[in-house]
């Protein structure tokens, strides 16, 4: 288990602590997992994500994990008394006050494509190091450390997929916020390729039953509203890269995977409230997706490129 990285700096300043943080992690070996791909896994993730094709038997060995479904697995392993106070797993997490963790965005790239994919009956090890820390200022001109990290995972055959993840850190909440009100709804927009969703608590507890993620912000409540200040439960960064994903998929027609994808979280989504999946044709092998919610917003942005 690689050690958490959560003792106080000499300065406070998000540069000042980003900056020692990252030189800390990288003198650290990487952090390495090797787990064998279970077919019960996948199954209840595909149930999860609503996709019959997978959920509805077991999947046998040697069926490949469809493109970003490798999220089910490779898991936190900390015990309780090592998550932060908001339940995040701190493996990773710059020190005080920069603990509360956002899933900011990243770059996906199947380095095997289709002669070299994840598959279940495989055991694969997933190479983890942090790749950056930078200390930035929100609009709001509020200190915030992006951190970066770099997974490898590698089968028998080699390198199959390398996920580069971005996280934000903001200090952490001192001070209840007060819970967000709910703006004036809007048409969604339109556009080639559209998959409709709103998503319950029964999913987002599954999800995160099923990544190990205690983030409470997807499950508790009170928490989301009487502390942080959100109107309801928080929906999954990684669900969203999913479903944009599966949508690219679906329009494929035919279970391939990306030659890469990138993402870009912006704005939350909210249990209960119905948000679009709108995907562009495709154009020089790249397809433009975007999330916008029943209010106007953008949640998230991403590029799905052809193999």
């Amino acid at each position: 288990m690689v050690p958490t990285l959560r003792r106080l700096y000499s300065s406070t300043s998000a540069p000042s602590i980003a900056s020692q943080f990252l030189s800390k992690s990288q003198s650290l070996p990487p952090h390495t997992h090797t787990q064998f791909l279970g077919a019960n896994q996948l199954q209840r993730f595909s149930a999860t994500l609503s996709r019959p094709e997978l959920a509805q038997s077991l999947p046998k060995n040697g069926t490949p994990l469809p493109a970003c479904y490798h999220l089910a697995y490779f898991t936190p392993s900390q015990v309780e008394e090592e998550l932060g106070r908001d339940g995040t797993d701190t493996t990773f997490n710059p020190p005080r006050p920069f603990t509360r963790r956002m899933w900011a965005g990243g770059e996906l790239e199947w380095i095997g494509g289709e002669t070299n994919r994840l598959k279940i009956g495989q055991e694969v090890t997933e190479t983890t190091k942090l790749v950056s820390a930078v200390g930035k200022n929100t609009r709001a001109g509020e200190e915030m450390v992006v951190v970066g990290v770099e997974k490898s995972y590698e089968n028998e055959r080699g390198v199959a997929l390398i996920d580069k993840r971005n996280w934000i850190f903001r200090p952490e909440i001192t001070t209840p916020q007060t819970p967000a009100s709910e703006p004036d709804q809007v048409p969604l927009p339109e556009g080639k390729y559209t998959r409709d969703f709103t998503q319950t608590p029964v999913t987002l507890f599954r999800f995160s039953a099923l990544t190990f993620n205690a983030h409470k912000i997807h499950y508790n409540r009170e928490w989301c509203r009487d502390v942080e200040g959100h109107r309801d439960l928080v929906v999954h960064g990684p669900l969203n890269l999913i479903n944009m994903v599966n949508l690219w998929r679906d329009v494929q027609g035919r279970d391939v995977v990306p030659k890469k994808v990138t993402y870009r979280a912006t704005s939350p989504l909210y249990a209960g409230e119905r948000y679009r999946v709108i995907m562009d044709e495709e154009q020089s092998k790249v397809s433009e997706v975007r999330i916008v919610d029943s209010y106007g917003k953008m949640s998230m942005v991403g590029q799905i490129e052809s193999a």
